[in-house]
């Protein structure tokens, strides 16, 4: 005997629904949270003037270094090691970007070019 009030099991339902569409796009984002243009656009400008050069200006060279557009957006730790110290050809700019640059810089990387 089923003791709850009618159609308290269709909301829940429609609910559960709802959370996993929401849990969905979270994941499909790679990250857990969303970015504000305004950082978007800030990381834009600090990519366009010091890492295009070498990654292109839509983050990707065809001649050379890594394509950004398919970095994992799940993997922020490894992008700030990367950026900070350096990895293969690309040297450490730990000491040209602040906490905040960095965050601009990885909020263009993960939403950037693939809005």
């Amino acid at each position: 005997m089923d003791v709850r009030p009618a159609g308290l099991t269709k909301r829940l339902l429609y609910l559960g629904g709802a959370l996993a569409l929401y849990g969905a796009s979270v994941a499909a984002q790679g990250t857990d949270r969303r970015f504000e243009p305004e950082q978007i656009s800030k990381g834009a400008a600090l990519f366009a003037r010091n890492c295009a050069p070498c990654h292109g200006p839509r983050m990707v060279d065809p001649q050379s270094a890594f394509d950004l557009r398919k970095f994992p957006p799940d993997e922020k730790t490894r992008f700030v090691n990367v950026l900070t110290r350096g990895k293969n050809a690309m040297p450490p700019l730990g000491g040209l970007f602040g906490p905040d640059e960095i965050d601009a810089l990885w909020a263009y990387v993960v939403a950037g070019e693939k809005r």
